[in-house]
C-alpha cells in the first residue's frame, strides 16, 4: 500500500476522518476530488500500460448521448493497473471509503468492474449527464460510490473534457472537476446525482481522456435517499436546461430509437425529467 499512495495520506483512517466534513457538505450532492492522490511513479507506470482501447475488444459507446470506449473487465489491464485495482476493491481502501462518506451499511467493491474498470474517450467523444444504474447486475447490490482516477498528463483546460456535477433542476453546474493526471473524484451515487462529461472532446488527435472507474455497493439503502426509481434501472439520461445541443442530441435519439419499442422505465422516465 505505501508505494502506491502519496506521502500525505499513507494513513487512509485518519486521511478520512479529515475531509468526511468536505465529502459530506459537497455540492450539489456529497462529493469530493483529491489532486496527488497516489505516488506518481506508480501512476505513471499504470499510465504506460494504459491500451487504445479503440484497438481493444472494448465497449464502443456510439451515439448522440455518449461516444466513449470502456474496457471489459480485466481483460486489458496490465500488472500494474491490476495491483491499483485490487488495492481500490481492497479493505483498506472499502473502509476508507466507509469512513470517509459516513455510509453506515457495509461496502462492497465489485470485482467484475460492471460498466467500470478502463475508460476512454477521443476527440469528439462526451458523456451527456445522466444518473447512474443503480443496481449491480451480478448480485442485485445497490450501487453507493463512484470513485474515478484520472490519468491525463500535461492536461490543458481548453482540451475540455472536465467532469461536472450538476444540480437536481438541471439548471446548473455545481461543481467542476479537470480530468488531470493522479486525480480522484468520489461521490455518492443516486438516481438524481446527476453527472457527466457534456460537450465534445476538443485535446488534439493524438490525445485521449483516460480514466479509471471503481463502483461501490452495500446491502440496501436508507430510505431518506432521494431515489427516483426504488427498483432496478438503467443509466438515465437528463437534459442540461436551455441547452440547444442536448435537445439536438435527444432528438437525434428518438429518431434512431423509433423502431423499436420504447420500455416502460424510458416512458416514465421521460415523463417524469423531460
Amino acid at each position: 500500500m505505501k508505494h502506491i499512495l502519496n506521502s500525505h495520506n499513507q494513513d487512509l483512517s485518519k486521511y478520512a476522518d479529515e475531509n468526511a466534513v468536505k465529502y459530506n457538505t459537497g455540492i450539489p450532492f456529497p462529493s469530493i476530488y483529491f489532486e496527488n492522490f497516489f505516488e506518481e511513479g506508480f501512476l505513471k507506470e499504470v499510465l504506460k500500460e494504459f491500451p487504445d482501447l479503440s484497438k481493444e475488444d472494448a465497449i464502443n459507446f456510439n451515439d448522440p448521448l455518449q461516444k466513449k470506449f470502456a474496457g471489459k473487465g480485466e481483460k486489458s489491464f496490465g500488472p500494474k493497473t491490476r495491483e491499483l485495482m485490487y488495492f481500490l476493491n481492497s479493505e483498506p481502501f472499502l473502509n476508507f471509503v466507509n469512513k470517509l462518506t459516513g455510509i453506515e451499511e457495509t461496502l462492497y467493491g465489485d470485482p467484475y468492474f460492471s460498466g467500470g474498470g478502463l475508460h476512454e474517450i477521443k476527440r469528439g467523444g462526451l458523456l451527456k449527464v445522466h444518473a447512474d444504474f443503480n443496481k449491480n447486475p451480478t448480485n442485485g447490490l445497490d450501487r453507493r460510490v463512484n470513485v474515478l482516477v484520472y490519468l491525463n498528463e500535461d492536461w490543458k483546460e481548453e482540451y475540455g473534457g472536465h467532469f461536472e456535477l450538476w444540480n437536481s433542476e438541471m439548471t446548473k453546474c455545481e461543481t467542476k472537476i479537470s480530468p488531470r493526471f493522479n486525480t480522484l473524484a468520489m461521490f455518492s451515487t443516486t438516481s438524481n446525482s446527476f453527472h457527466g462529461h457534456p460537450d465534445p472532446l476538443n485535446c488534439p488527435e493524438n490525445r485521449s481522456r483516460k480514466s479509471l472507474a471503481l463502483y461501490y455497493y452495500s446491502n440496501g439503502r436508507p430510505e431518506s435517499e432521494a431515489i427516483a426509481f426504488k427498483q432496478s434501472h438503467n443509466t438515465l439520461f437528463v437534459q442540461r436546461k436551455d441547452s440547444t445541443d442536448d435537445t439536438t442530441a435527444w432528438n437525434e435519439k428518438k429518431e434512431r430509437n423509433n423502431q423499436p419499442k420504447k420500455s416502460f422505465l424510458k416512458k416514465v422516465y421521460n415523463k417524469i425529467f423531460r
